[in-house]
């Protein structure tokens, strides 16, 4: 990972735009793109996609590798800066969805941080360049990796400086880790995201609708909205209709697609879902660019 200790004081340094105007990172020998899932809200009979969740592919000589691979290499020093510029280099490039009124979900894991001061300062480093890209923070959605958070105070000075400048919170991977009552109290989430492993194993079960009905009423009772990922089957998604989930995710609906990919607004029909094989919708397939 030769020259990213060269490149931490500025991740602006490292990012650069394509031929038709695309950005994208450089962190030693990765080459780094942005990926959006969509994410779609039931309404009526359809399925609407009214947010994103932006993700990072690596790329490394020319070929895509798997994001986890590509952070577990990254030296302990560097954590901090490679999740600071994927940040950066997701929010540069929602502009390129061409839609408006949709939202952005984006990925922080406090533990990179290091030290509670640091993860505050990186916050409100990112809300000042809020302003230069055009981003309204109220389309901001932050999904926090709980499971990885600090104790519980520094967990809540994040939480209080992300809500302070107009960012909702999301806990991510919600089912696993150390999601309890307790945590949901302290960080007092307007998303709850259900991880998309423990949701395919309960689907599993023969009485599936009626083990999720009571998890959600009992989350929506605490004022939070379900975002259910993982939906890869139409068993999936009936289990999460039928449970009242607010917001979905998954294969099964639209698979993660390079930034500058066409995004089409137009809704889904749920019954079509339901009853016919997995779609690549509403984004087209990915376009490999390298």
């Amino acid at each position: 990972m030769n020259g990213a200790r060269e490149q931490r004081r500025n991740v602006g340094d490292a990012i650069f735009a394509d031929e038709i105007g695309i950005e994208y990172a450089i962190l030693g020998d990765y080459r780094l793109r942005s990926v959006y899932q969509p994410i779609f809200a039931p309404q009526g009979g359809m399925l609407v996609p009214v947010a994103v969740e932006a993700l990072v592919l690596p790329y490394l000589a020319g070929e895509a590798v798997a994001p986890v691979d590509f952070f577990e290499k990254l030296p302990l020093d560097d954590r901090l800066y490679g999740e600071t510029m994927c940040r950066a280099l997701h929010l540069r490039n929602f502009c390129n969805l061409g839609v408006s009124d949709i939202d952005l979900f984006f990925n922080y894991n406090p533990q990179v941080n290091g030290d509670a001061g640091r993860g505050l300062a990186e916050i409100r480093l990112m809300a000042v360049h809020l302003g230069a890209i055009e981003l309204d923070p109220g389309q901001l959605v932050c999904e926090i990796t709980e499971q990885a958070a600090p104790d519980d105070a520094a967990l809540a000075s994040l939480v209080r400086e992300m809500r302070r400048n107009g960012i909702r919170i999301a806990v991510d991977d919600f089912g696993v880790g150390h999601s309890t009552a307790e945590r949901l109290a302290l960080i007092e989430p307007d998303i709850v995201k259900l991880d998309g492993g423990w949701f395919g194993q309960l689907c599993r079960h023969p009485e599936a609708e009626q083990l999720f009905k009571p998890l959600v009423a009992t989350l929506h009772a605490r004022n939070v909205k379900v975002l259910v990922e993982g939906i890869e089957t139409p068993h999936h998604l009936r289990v999460a209709l039928e449970g009242s989930a607010d917001l979905l995710q998954g294969f099964h609906l639209g698979k993660p697609a390079l930034a500058g990919a066409f995004f089409d607004e137009g809704a889904l029909e749920i019954e079509a879902l339901l009853g016919g094989p997995a779609k690549i919708l509403p984004f087209h397939a990915m376009h490999q660019r390298r």
